[in-house]
C-alpha cells in the first residue's frame, strides 16, 4: 500500500499525511490495545453474532450451521424454504470463502450474476469450508448459514450484483474513519477491496462520499453501472456509527473494524468485526489514520466518555472530512 501511494504522492507529503503501514499497525495498535485472549470473539462469525445480538445490534438471520461432513448433504433440505442465502466459513477472513445464492428456486441455485451453482458445487463448498480452505490459519471450520440482506433501495446503482458494506475503523470507542465498499462485476458481486470492489471513503461527519477508488486507483463512476460515486451519502449515518462505536463496549477491543450493513427492512446491522482490519481504508478517504488515533491517545483518561453516542459526537466534530486534527 505504501508503495502505491509513493507513486502518486511525494515523500514530504506522504509523511504529512499520517499514513499508518503495516508494522506499525500490529505492534502499536493491535498489539498494544487488542489482548489476543479477545481475538476468537471476532475472529469466529458465530462467536460475533451472539455478542452483537446480547448487546442488541441487529444481525442477519442465521438459518443453519454444518460442522460435520456427513451432515454436508442436509444443506439442501436446510435452505428450500429460503428464497437466498449465504454460506461463509466462521472463521474466514478478507471475504474467502463466502458463497452467495441469490435465487434459489426448485433446488436451483444462481449467484448474483445470474450463473447456476450446482447441488455437488455447493457441497465441495462447505467440504471446503470444514477443511480449514477459507479459514485463518488453515483451521478447520464450520460453515454458517445466513438469511440474503436486501440491501437499502437507496445504494441502487451503487453496487453490482452484491450487498454493499461499511467499515468504520473504531478506536477506544472513537469511530475514526470510514469507507463503504460496493461490489462490482470484477469482485463477483462480493465487498472485497482486494478482488475488485470499490472503495468510497466516507466522511464522519456527514456520511456522505469524499472520494472512491478501485484497485488502488481513483475512479468518479462505478466501473459497471456508470452512476456517480460522488452522490453517494449513506442513510442512518449516525446510528450506524453508535452501532460501530458500541463494538468497543461488545468486544472490549480497542482497536478494530467494524463491517455493517443496510438491509432494507431491518435497518443497520452488524455482519462482521475485524481485530485486524486492513490499512486501504486510508487509500479510499485521501489520508492517513495516525493524526487520528494520537488525538485520541493524546486525550488520555478524558478519552473514555460515557456513551456511544457522545463519542460519536466528538468523532464528528473533530474528524470530518479529511481533516487532520490539530492541523
Amino acid at each position: 500500500m505504501l508503495d502505491f501511494l509513493k507513486k502518486y504522492t511525494s515523500p514530504f507529503k506522504l509523511h504529512s499525511a499520517g499514513i499508518m503501514g503495516m508494522n506499525r499497525r500490529n505492534i502499536s495498535y493491535i498489539g498494544r490495545y487488542n489482548k489476543r485472549s479477545l481475538f476468537p470473539l471476532v475472529d469466529n462469525k458465530l462467536k460475533t453474532k451472539q455478542i452483537a445480538q446480547r448487546a442488541g445490534a441487529t444481525v442477519p438471520e442465521l438459518i443453519g450451521v454444518i460442522s460435520e461432513q456427513h451432515d454436508v448433504p442436509t444443506i439442501h433440505e436446510m435452505v428450500k424454504d429460503w428464497p437466498g442465502f449465504v454460506i461463509k466459513p466462521a472463521q474466514g477472513s478478507g471475504g474467502k470463502g463466502i458463497l452467495v445464492v441469490t435465487s434459489n428456486k426448485d433446488g436451483v441455485y444462481k449467484k448474483p450474476s445470474g450463473s447456476e451453482v450446482s447441488k455437488e458445487e455447493v457441497e465441495r463448498h462447505i467440504t471446503n469450508t470444514l477443511a480449514g480452505l477459507f479459514s485463518l490459519g488453515g483451521k478447520n471450520d464450520v460453515a454458517v448459514v445466513e438469511n440474503l440482506i436486501q440491501f437499502d433501495d437507496v445504494f441502487d446503482g451503487f453496487s453490482y450484483e452484491g450487498v454493499p458494506d461499511i467499515r468504520v475503523i473504531v478506536f477506544k470507542g472513537y469511530p475514526v474513519m470510514a469507507m463503504m465498499r460496493l461490489s462490482t462485476a470484477a469482485s463477483d458481486g462480493k465487498a472485497n477491496l482486494h478482488q475488485g470492489a470499490v472503495g468510497v471513503g466516507i466522511d464522519i461527519a456527514t456520511g456522505k462520499a469524499l472520494r472512491a477508488v478501485q484497485f488502488n486507483r481513483p475512479i468518479e463512476h462505478h466501473p459497471d453501472t456508470g452512476r456517480l460515486l460522488s452522490e453517494l451519502h449513506v442513510p442512518h449515518w449516525e446510528l450506524l456509527l453508535t452501532l460501530a462505536a458500541s463494538a468497543w463496549e461488545m468486544t472490549g477491543l480497542g482497536y478494530l473494524g467494524t463491517d455493517m450493513v443496510l438491509d432494507k427492512e431491518k435497518g443497520p446491522m452488524v455482519l462482521e468485526l475485524n481485530a485486524r482490519p486492513g490499512l486501504a481504508i486510508q487509500i479510499a478517504n485521501g489520508c492517513g489514520l495516525l493524526p487520528r488515533l494520537r488525538h485520541i491517545e493524546a486525550m488520555g483518561e478524558t478519552a473514555h466518555l460515557t456513551t456511544p453516542e457522545e463519542r460519536v459526537a466528538y468523532a464528528a466534530k473533530n474528524f470530518c472530512g479529511t481533516h487532520t486534527p490539530g492541523h
